[in-house]
Parts: C-alpha cells; structure tokens; sequence
C-alpha cells in the first residue's frame, strides 16, 4: 500500500504554520513595538519553519514509543510539542536577532512564546490526531482520548 503520510504531514505543516506565524508576529509587536519589525521576523519565519516543521513531522512520524494506546498517545504528543518547541523557539530567537541586531531582543521573543506556542501546539497536534487525513491506518487502533 503507498504511503500517503506526506500529504499529511505537508497540510499540517501549512495549518500550523499559519497559526505559528501569527502568533509570532503578534508577540514580536507587542515585545518590540514595531509592526514592521514584527512582519520581517513572520515572514522570514514561514520559509524556515515549514521546512523545519515538515522534517520533524517525517522524524516523529517514524518513532514508535510502544504498545499501550492511551498512555502512548499522551506521552507522544508531550514530547513532541517539547522537542518541536526547542527548534522552534531556536529558530525564532536566531531571527529575531539576526533581523533586530539584537541578542536581547531574539531572547526575549524566544522566551515569551514558548509559553504560548507550547499550548497552541499541543492543541495543534490533539485536533490532527483526529483527523484521518493522510493515513492508510492509523496502527490498528484508535484512541479518543479527547473524546474521554
């Protein structure tokens, strides 16, 4: 059977990098005060992450943490949202510094949206894990641990 996963992982990696984007641009406003400055660091940020989050989509997609669905499930999207945070928050604050001139300014950005992309993540990756989108089977089992 082919594997279709990409098509998946490539409509998730464009959902959450709209809702990524705009949370970066909103925070690095508000921190900065420059609308402008805030637009340079969501704009660069679209090209590296997307290809950033694809990869790590492909990666995570691979690893098998074992057997027992619920607790599985759980533990999986936690390490993903924590793993996926650390590039991100990488990612954001080499921008920011590199865009502003300022290491100060990339630490402060980065810091401050840990915070909310770590939620906004999590949640990203609860209401994907619903959606069959993509996936030939989804390990024979189904868990709904949303739905508990």
């Amino acid at each position: 059977m082919k594997d279709n996963s990409y098509k998946r992982h490539i409509a998730k990696t464009i959902t959450w990098r709209l809702i990524g984007t705009i949370d970066t641009i909103v925070l690095s406003w508000v921190i900065s005060g420059d609308p402008f400055f805030a637009l340079k660091i969501g704009g660069a940020e679209v090209v590296t992450k997307m290809l950033l989050y694809y990869f790590h989509e492909r990666i995570w997609f691979k690893i098998n943490l074992g057997e027992n669905a619920k607790v599985i499930s759980n533990l999986r999207h936690i390490l993903k949202t924590v793993s996926w945070r650390v590039v991100g928050t990488a990612d954001t604050m080499l921008l920011a510094w590199l865009i502003s001139g300022s290491p100060l300014m990339g630490l402060k950005i980065g810091l401050v949206e840990v915070v909310t992309k770590m939620l906004l993540y999590y949640f990203h990756e609860r209401l994907w894990y619903k959606v069959n989108y993509g996936l030939n089977n989804r390990n024979n089992f189904k868990i709904n641990t949303l739905d508990e």
